[in-house]
C-alpha cells in the first residue's frame, strides 16, 4: 500500500487549520469550522458515492501493524493541548458575549468533540497503558473522562438494549437523549468502577477507582484555568467542552438509533452483531473520524484498529456520512421520517 493512501487520515488536521482561522478572524468568519464541516463536507458527501471496499486478509494483517496510523493519532495530543492553551489566551482577549466570543467557543468545541473525544475513544480501546493515558488526557480536554469506563465496560456490553444509556430509542427526541445518555453514562461509569473494586475487595473511595482520579483531574483542571485566566476564560472553556460533549452525544444518537438485540428464551440478549449499529462508508466522514462511521465492525470487535475496520453487507446503512447525519438528527421531524422508514426497511 502506498504511503500517500495511509496519510489520508491526516485529513483530521484540517480541523485545527480552520480553528486557527476562527481564532484570528472576526465576525461570521469565526464560525468557519462549523461552515466547513457541517456545510461543505455534507454537501460533498451527497455527491461522492460510498466506498465499501475492504482490505483482503493479507493486506489487513500488514496494515494493522503500520505505525504511521498510530503516529497520526499520537500527534493529535500535542495539537489539542496546544490549541486549548492558545484558546485560553485568545478568548481572554475577546469581548464577552460577542459573535467572535461565541464563534471561537464553537470552533474549540468542535476540536474537543472530534479530536479530543473521538481520538480519545480510539486510544482508550488500545491495550497499552500509555496509549490509554493519552486517550484519558484527550478526554480530559473536554471534561468527559467518564467516557472510557462506561464506554468500554458498559456500552460495548449493553449496546442495542434498553440497559444502554447510549442507545437511542425509536422516536426518542434528541434533546431528551442528550441528557439521558450523558448523565446516565456518568452514573453507570461510577457503578462499574465501584463494582470492579468490590470484586477485588477494595474500597470504592481510593485512587484505584478511575472515577475518583478523573474527578480530581477535572476539578484540578478547572481550578488551574480559573487561577491563571479568570472567570471569563473558565466559562468559555466550559462552553467549548459542553459543545464537544453535545457533538459526541449526537454521534451516539445516530449510531444505534432504534436498533435492539432480541432476547432468547432464557432472557439473555443475542450477541452483538454487525446489524446492531448503523454504518456509513461515505469517504470524507470516514477519514475525518478515523473510520468511526464503520461502527458496526467496531462493535463487533472493539479492539480492532481503525484503519482495518470493515464494511459489512448485513449492517444497516446510513443515507449519508456522519456530518450530514448529525445535521439530519437536529432536524427532528425530518430525522424521524427518514430513519423510521429506514428502520422498517431494515427489519
Amino acid at each position: 500500500m502506498k504511503t500517500i493512501q495511509r496519510l489520508k487520515y491526516m485529513f483530521v488536521y484540517t480541523i485545527p487549520l480552520t480553528v486557527l482561522f476562527a481564532f484570528n478572524l472576526e465576525g461570521y468568519w469565526t464560525f468557519i469550522t462549523l461552515v466547513v464541516f457541517f456545510g461543505l463536507v455534507p454537501l460533498l458527501e451527497l455527491l461522492l458515492p460510498p466506498d465499501r471496499a475492504n482490505f483482503d486478509k493479507k493486506i489487513a494483517d500488514d496494515e494493522k501493524n503500520q505505525k504511521v496510523y498510530d503516529y497520526i493519532l499520537y500527534a493529535t495530543l500535542p495539537i489539542q493541548i496546544g490549541f486549548l492553551i492558545y484558546f485560553f489566551y485568545i478568548i481572554g482577549e475577546t469581548p464577552y458575549g460577542t459573535m467572535e466570543y461565541i464563534g471561537r467557543i464553537t470552533a474549540m468545541g468542535f476540536m474537543c468533540g472530534v479530536v479530543g473525544i473521538n481520538v480519545g475513544h480510539e486510544l482508550g480501546h488500545r491495550h497499552t497503558r500509555w496509549e490509554q493515558l493519552m486517550g484519558e488526557i484527550l478526554l480530559l480536554t473536554s471534561l468527559n473522562t467518564h467516557f472510557l469506563p462506561y464506554h468500554n465496560a458498559g456500552h460495548h456490553r449493553n449496546v442495542a438494549t434498553p440497559e444502554d444509556s447510549a442507545t437511542a430509542r425509536k422516536n426518542e427526541l434528541l434533546f431528551v437523549y442528550w441528557f439521558r445518555s450523558h448523565f446516565g453514562s456518568y452514573i453507570e461509569a461510577w457503578r462499574l468502577e465501584n463494582q470492579r473494586l468490590r470484586a477485588s475487595s477494595r474500597h470504592w473511595f481510593s485512587l484505584q477507582n478511575r472515577m475518583v482520579v478523573y474527578s480530581i483531574a477535572n476539578i484540578a483542571l478547572l481550578v488551574l484555568i480559573y487561577s491563571l485566566f479568570g472567570t471569563k476564560v473558565l466559562i468559555a472553556f466550559l462552553g467549548a467542552a459542553a459543545f464537544g460533549i453535545l457533538l459526541l452525544e449526537t454521534v451516539n444518537y445516530i449510531e444505534h438509533y432504534g436498533l435492539l438485540r432480541k432476547k432468547n428464551e432464557q432472557g439473555r440478549y443475542a450477541p452483538v452483531r454487525h446489524n446492531h449499529s448503523w454504518n456509513s462508508d461515505h469517504p470524507i466522514g470516514r477519514t475525518l473520524l478515523f473510520n468511526l462511521s464503520r461502527h458496526s465492525d467496531h462493535h463487533y470487535n472493539g479492539s480492532k484498529k481503525y484503519q482495518v475496520l470493515k464494511s459489512h453487507e448485513k449492517s444497516p446503512q446510513m443515507p449519508t456520512g456522519y456530518p450530514g447525519m448529525m445535521l439530519l438528527a437536529v432536524m427532528q421531524p425530518l430525522w424521524f421520517w427518514v430513519m423510521n422508514k429506514k428502520l422498517k426497511e431494515f427489519r
